[in-house]
């Protein structure tokens, strides 16, 4: 019997994306007895709850040409990861092998299943597997390969906007992180790791989530390329949360790499920050910059996150030099609207050279 598998999507004002969601999950060649769509709605602040639409347009689909549907819904916005949690509660209390997280603007590709659950009975070492993400206007472009790490804690996906006809995946390839539009990992290893880091909201919730799953586990985080799901992704949208991608940068540091890193890194981090900061002033975000430094002003703030990090480093299972293993140097920029000469010519070549000295320097 093949395993059973929830796929928890996370619903946020999700009406415009239907359209693309349904027929895809109608298409599935995974069995569908095996299949529960447990959809998590938070209410979006202006267009507020889906739950009248997704009782009307998708729960009459219900175990006819859709998988069963469980709608389950949230009475505030409770963010990416506690919304997401919600539905790991419900997929360990009912039993399930596998979660798969879609996100609310992606949708699979028929196999995308079978590829994935291939990849997990092959590959007894993998915790954390994600799908090829690719463009949904552009279906053979690719959105994600995987991510990358640099040192200094951004995220960015690999082979942006490349052409998946040209690339040449192995079927299973280690990634810096998995991405939170579309990864699988199985019902144990959420028991034993604990869900979404609430404390996240959005954004590299996904980035600590698979660094939980190796510093804990030492479970690889792969790509399963033969799996694949597309996305209507816009970075613009994702550069309007400037605030949660530069407060959550800091705190993944600080929870994961030990004392001894932060001090080799430092100098660069602090370089980064100067270029950073007159960056933020220029591209108009330096309010969403100072609200960053404000948060991290307020010692309760420090108390928790320090509280945190003593959890993470009481549990950890590899070194800073395990951990850091596909961490990179340069910053590759996603659109050309956001480009920076300064850190294409100059800045990412200091920072790459400097990475390449003190990785060698980082032997625990």
């Amino acid at each position: 019997m093949q395993p059973k598998i929830a796929v928890v999507y996370l619903s946020f004002h999700c009406e415009p994306y239907m359209p693309m969601v349904l027929p895809a999950m109608e298409n599935i060649t995974y069995p569908k007895d095996r299949i529960e769509f447990v959809i998590v709605d938070n209410p979006h602040p202006e267009h507020g709850s889906s739950v009248a639409f997704l009782q009307r347009e998708v729960l009459s689909k219900s175990e006819q040409t859709l998988p069963k549907v469980t709608i389950l819904a949230n009475e505030t916005n409770l963010g990416f990861a506690a919304g997401n949690n919600v539905g790991v509660r419900y997929a360990i209390e009912h039993g399930f092998d596998y979660v798969f997280f879609l996100n609310n603007d992606a949708y699979p590709e028929p196999d995308a299943f079978e590829r994935l659950i291939e990849v997990f009975l092959q590959n007894p070492d993998v915790g954390i597997a994600q799908s090829l993400l690719l463009l949904h206007d552009d279906p053979h472009a690719i959105n994600s390969s995987g991510n990358a790490v640099h040192f200094l804690g951004f995220g960015y996906s690999n082979d942006y906007k490349q052409d998946s006809r040209e690339q040449h995946y192995p079927l299973v390839q280690d990634i810096g992180y998995a991405s939170g539009a579309a990864f699988m990992i199985p019902v144990p290893l959420l028991r034993q790791i604990g869900g979404w880091h609430d404390g996240f909201f959005l954004y590299h919730e996904d980035m600590e989530f698979s660094f939980r799953a190796r510093m804990i586990t030492n479970k690889r985080v792969v790509l399963a390329s033969a799996s694949r799901v597309h996305h209507d992704y816009n970075f613009s949208r994702s550069i309007t949360k400037y605030y949660w991608m530069e407060r959550n940068r800091f705190v993944v540091w600080l929870m994961y790499m030990k004392w001894r890193t932060l001090l080799v890194l430092f100098p660069a981090w602090l370089l980064m920050e100067f270029a950073h900061l007159i960056f933020s002033v220029l591209r108009g975000w330096y309010k969403e910059k100072w609200r960053v430094y404000w948060y991290w002003l307020q010692p309760h703030h420090w108390r928790y996150w320090l509280g945190e990090r003593k959890k993470v480093q009481k549990t950890r299972q590899i070194s800073d030099t395990e951990l850091m293993k596909y961490f990179v140097g340069k910053i590759l920029f996603q659109e050309d609207d956001v480009e920076s000469p300064l850190l294409k010519y100059i800045g990412n070549p200091i920072f790459n050279t400097y990475w390449r000295i003190v990785r060698l320097l980082i032997i625990w």
